[in-house]
């Protein structure tokens, strides 16, 4: 999928994480855009490695890797290479971006004629395409924070979720227990806290439940019983 986005400031966002910085790519670009790019990841709390990687960048945000194609010198007469390496590193990450820089018509002509030539599969990869090498990498940054901030939502949606759960399971824990003659939901509590799971409290003996709880002798007689007499379990009381 080509991706045009509009183009807006991240600077000072305070996104933070980590950017691995291909060590090739960076000997290949003059030492101002470099200097550019470290002093952008610095406003952004980016660390910066430059490492013998594959792609170009790699970012860690909010604990997931997008990688990054950061194509700047892309030749109308020569665009099969930008495709084939965006096709063979595709299989290797699961969030990659190409970022082409195309400042004349005529390049952003050619670079669309090409994406459909070379049987692109939309969407894998992305393929952004901008105005000049600013441009360019703010928008590698934005996109690696959008990943990362997607990542936590999941991961909070995914424990708030599992809070329900739990709580939903404590409220079905204590009206099974609870249903046992003479035990309240005090007494179902503690038994949960000192004792465990249900299967736990069926196979504890009286003697156990004495032991780790508060429970008076009556109730925990009571309570070994009913998982072990027919006549307490085929008929209990569910409040």
């Amino acid at each position: 999928m080509i991706q045009q986005q509009n183009d807006y400031p991240v600077r000072n966002s305070g996104v933070g994480g980590v950017c691995m910085m291909s060590n090739k790519w960076r000997d290949e670009q003059h030492p101002s855009f470099v200097n550019f790019i470290s002093s952008f990841l610095s406003a952004n709390s980016f660390r910066l490695n430059v490492v013998p990687i594959a792609p170009d960048f790699i970012f860690n945000c909010g604990g997931v890797s997008v990688a990054f194609i950061f194509m700047i010198n892309y030749d109308c007469n020569n665009p099969g290479p930008i495709f084939s390496r965006a096709e063979k590193l595709k299989s290797q990450f699961g969030h990659l971006y190409v970022v082409v820089i195309l400042p004349t018509k005529e390049q952003n002509d050619s670079f669309v004629h090409s994406y459909y030539r070379y049987g692109t599969d939309i969407g894998r990869p992305t393929f952004v395409p901008v105005l000049d090498l600013e441009m360019g990498f703010e928008k590698i940054v934005r996109i690696a924070h959008a990943r990362g901030v997607c990542k936590k939502q999941d991961v909070v949606s995914k424990l708030k979720a599992e809070r329900e759960r739990s709580v939903q399971g404590m409220d079905v824990f204590l009206r099974v227990v609870s249903s046992i003659p003479h035990v309240e939901t005090h007494d179902a509590n503690a038994l949960i806290q000192t004792v465990g799971s249900i299967e736990a409290i069926a196979k504890a003996s009286k003697e156990n439940i004495l032991e780790h709880t508060d429970i008076s002798s009556e109730k925990a007689d009571m309570i070994s019983r009913f998982f072990r007499d027919p006549k307490f379990y085929l008929s209990p009381r569910i409040n």
